[in-house]
């Protein structure tokens, strides 16, 4: 064999056999995300691979399942296990895991017998795979389907946002701290990040059974995450809307309330204090401020975000009001949060009490204050999604 013999054989193998020349692990795309919904003639279901993928697909019977393998993919250890509860009369379930080292398998639970028909197909620019199953009756339109209108204007005047239209598909909820961090402890030893990993599911909960919102969360056990990731993850998941909930502390005992923050720059001496313990976990070193205050004046989403935490603040306090006596409305502040730097979509951060403080920690430890906490979030949402004249 000459050398331009030798040449063509090996530039073949690289062109038949890519992951020869990248190693296995490159071979690998992860899968960053699972996402469905339902319209009124059928239920669209979408796997964000990124990449170009081999997949096959299948049915099996008793129970009816139709099953996705996707292969050479690695799995988001966020999505690991995830199980999606659909429940509009044809799709029950949709689970997500990693098969084995190489192969990521969806599986969707349904009942054939009211189904007319599905198809899987692809689209590229990102590559994504898509579901498509289609009852044999169409679902009803409820009379209580959100119409939509003109965007109200917030103090500031009409945002980007509002003047062309945007709405809110996906939520992004932030359970702080978590694993090694345990975030401030109360004089009982109730820890942060296990009361506010609490209030978001609870919160998630609330939202996928009352709306048809896409909601994920970027923990969903007692994980560490690094607090600059979190807005990373956010942007992966292409949320609409960030929220990141916290317990507060404070030196003096007996300083109580609610808090609400938004991404901005602050002089107040009790912003900077919380900036200060909430960003305790950061990696990045003094070489780095000048990139980061870029991120922060650059940040188009300052008014949204300001007009979101504006609307959580007034209904978690309201919230709290009917069933609790002597709750402190902190009111709303900006302050230069990591876990809110850098994220493409109007973020906030909720101090939902101090665990510093004697009753409030007490307060904390019931589910009914937790649930309280949770069901005046998601009224917050819900009021700002309406003013964006999406609901």
């Amino acid at each position: 064999m000459n050398n331009k013999s030798l040449y063509v054989f090996l530039l073949n193998i690289l062109i038949l056999f890519p992951c020869l020349s990248q190693g296995q692990s490159d071979s690998q795309v992860e899968i960053y995300d699972l996402r469905s919904h339902t319209h009124a003639s059928f239920t669209r279901i979408v796997v964000d691979v990124g990449k170009l993928r081999e997949y096959n697909f299948n049915q099996l019977p008793s129970p009816d399942r139709l099953y996705l393998d996707i292969y050479q993919a690695k799995l988001n250890p966020i999505l690991h296990g995830n199980a999606e509860t659909v429940d509009n009369r044809y799709v029950n379930k949709i689970r997500i895991a990693q098969k084995n080292q190489t192969t990521v398998r969806v599986v969707i639970d349904l009942d054939f017998s009211k189904i007319k028909r599905y198809r899987v197909w692809h689209l590229f620019d990102p590559f994504r795979i898509v579901i498509d199953i289609y009852p044999k009756t169409p679902v009803s339109t409820s009379s209580s389907e959100k119409v939509s209108q003109p965007a109200k204007p917030t103090k500031s005047g009409y945002s980007m946002a509002r003047q062309l239209g945007l709405g809110i598909r996906r939520i992004v909820i932030d359970s702080g701290h978590g694993g090694r961090d345990p975030g401030c402890i109360g004089r009982k030893g109730t820890l942060e990040k296990e009361i506010v990993l609490d209030i978001s599911t609870r919160l998630k909960k609330i939202l996928t059974t009352k709306t048809e919102l896409e909601v994920t969360m970027t923990r969903e056990s007692d994980i560490y995450i690094p607090v600059e990731n979190r807005p990373v993850i956010a942007n992966q998941k292409q949320g609409d809307i960030f929220i990141s909930i916290h317990a507060n502390s404070n030196p003096q005992k007996n300083y109580s309330g609610v808090r609400t923050y938004f991404l901005n720059f602050s002089t107040d001496s009790s912003v900077m204090a919380t900036a200060a313990r909430e960003n305790a976990t950061s990696t990045k070193n003094i070489s780095k401020m000048k990139d980061i205050i870029q991120k922060i004046t650059r940040n188009s989403k300052i008014q949204e975000s300001k007009e979101l935490s504006q609307k959580i603040q007034n209904n978690l306090m309201a919230s709290l009001n009917k069933s609790y006596t002597g709750v402190k409305d902190l009111g709303v502040k900006g302050g230069p949060f990591w876990v809110l730097i850098g994220g493409e979509m109007p973020s906030i951060l909720v101090e939902v009490s101090h665990l510093s403080n004697q009753k409030e920690e007490a307060r904390l430890r019931t589910s009914q204050y937790r649930q309280k906490i949770a069901q005046g979030i998601f009224n917050g949402i819900t009021e700002y999604i309406s003013s964006l004249g999406k609901g």
